[in-house]
């Protein structure tokens, strides 16, 4: 039951976090408005919390899941998804400062919009982000499967 409870957190945390990612890229579309700017940044605390969940549930996962943790560590494709997400945090902070650098420029004045070219930087990495995330759940599926191990 334990492994059952830990996997459902785990799930959850990872559908969070693409649904935050994903309303963050929805933001980015078009044009950001005062309103669009604080929403982004919500929107990347939430999307932020759903990751520390995911990374988390996930050391859980590795712990104390019925695997094990030598399961996971024995197995290439493990290490690919670990990468993986590793490069999904690095590519992160970029947009998440710029996020914080718009709402405090939006403080100082009422009127500001972000740059065309920041909206666009910012829109960019959130989708190379989402493309990678697309790949751990691979990974997942792969590992569950015992596939990269012997």
């Amino acid at each position: 039951m334990t492994d059952a409870l830990i996997a459902y957190f785990h799930f959850s945390a990872i559908f969070l976090l693409f649904a935050f990612l994903t309303v963050e890229a929805m933001l980015l579309r078009n044009p950001l408005d005062a309103n669009a700017v604080r929403l982004l940044a919500r929107a990347d605390i939430w999307y932020f919390a759903s990751a520390m969940l995911a990374v988390a549930s996930g050391l859980m996962r590795w712990f104390w899941g019925a695997k094990g943790a030598a399961f996971y560590s024995a197995n290439p494709v493990f290490h690919v998804k670990a990468a993986l997400i590793i490069a999904i945090g690095i590519l992160s902070f970029p947009p998440t400062l710029q996020y914080i650098r718009w709402a405090r420029a939006l403080k100082a004045d009422a009127q500001f919009t972000p740059p065309e070219s920041e909206r666009q930087r910012a829109r960019r990495l959130v989708m190379i982000e989402l493309h990678i995330a697309a790949f751990v759940p691979l990974c997942a599926v792969l590992m569950a499967r015992g596939i990269g191990i012997g």
